[in-house]
């Protein structure tokens, strides 16, 4: 059954999508930034045909149908999210299947709980972005500047297709409608004069006042335990830069994958397929027996 099951984790604080039995072996999905669960709307239900596990895709605070934080959003402030919801399902070791930001929140959990990792899935993405020691201060700036603007009206559509649109002609990366609408839908809330509006809290375009240097995120890629699989696409956001290679090579024992696609290969209709086939023959390389179930706590 391709059809997700709605979730609400963490006392109700995030949401989240399930397909595949509750019985079986559960992988938590991360996505990237401005996503959503629905990131993984076609990818997981082939993973949960081909390898028999479960997969719980979270919407991220601020993102989709989560609850907006009261606080920052830091990188290291979403491994709450993925802890919050993996002691509601009641997992103690972990298989984090991530994209993009996603994949920068699993690393920097691998790194601070290597106890509580069996496997990383990562999807075109590897580690924190960064800001050099010296330029910190001019960091810091952006960042305190921002934070005490007035937050922008969250933008508004007459209709989907429109806003799916505008996710095309103005996102981070390049992307095309077939691939958009998914995750465009789940961040999208009805108003009251019929338009549509973008529920992800505005305040997650503001510039982090605080970031890793380039030799904190490279000492946390060294400290991950997990076996590691990479998955990049061909046109992703990582490729052959200084910056790539020297983290590929801090994880120790990595296994890297470049696939036809680009940086959402693991939503692109074209893509999706051999995503989940490379994810398939590594789960299967790599059988680990403490996987588990969990037990997930009604009303968690």
């Amino acid at each position: 059954m391709n059809e997700p099951v709605e979730l609400r984790l963490a006392e109700g604080r995030l949401a989240a999508l399930a397909w595949g039995d509750a019985g079986r072996p559960t992988w938590l999905a991360l996505h990237g930034w401005l996503d959503n669960a629905a990131s993984f709307s076609r990818l997981a239900p082939r993973l949960v045909a081909r390898l028999g596990i479960r997969v719980v895709a979270l919407d991220f605070s601020g993102h989709g149908r989560s609850a907006h934080s009261p606080g920052d959003y830091a990188l290291w402030d979403y491994c709450h999210d993925v802890l919050d919801a993996a002691d509601a399902l009641g997992l103690e070791r972990l298989t984090l299947l991530a994209h993009s930001m996603g994949a920068g929140v699993a690393c920097l959990t691998a790194a601070a709980l290597p106890e509580r990792l069996a496997r990383l899935v990562l999807i075109d993405g590897l580690g924190a972005v960064t800001t050099e020691a010296e330029r910190a201060p001019e960091q810091l700036r952006r960042g305190l500047l921002a934070h005490r603007r007035a937050v922008s009206p969250a933008p508004h559509y007459p209709d989907s297709e429109t806003a799916v649109a505008a996710r095309v002609a103005g996102g981070a990366t390049p992307i095309d409608a077939d691939t958009a609408a998914p995750l465009v839908a789940r961040n999208l809330v009805e108003r009251a004069d019929g338009r549509v509006a973008l529920g992800t809290d505005a305040r997650l375009l503001r510039p982090s006042p605080v970031r890793f240097c380039p030799e904190q995120a490279l000492a946390c890629l060294g400290a991950i335990r997990a076996p590691t699989l990479l998955v990049e696409g061909e046109t992703g956001i990582l490729g052959e830069s200084e910056r790539a290679r020297l983290a590929r090579g801090a994880v120790p024992g990595l296994v890297r994958r470049v696939l036809p696609g680009g940086h959402h290969l693991h939503l692109e209709p074209g893509a999706v397929e051999a995503v989940a086939e490379v994810i398939g023959a590594w789960r299967e390389e790599t059988t680990d027996e403490t996987e588990e179930t969990g037990h997930e706590r009604q009303g968690a």
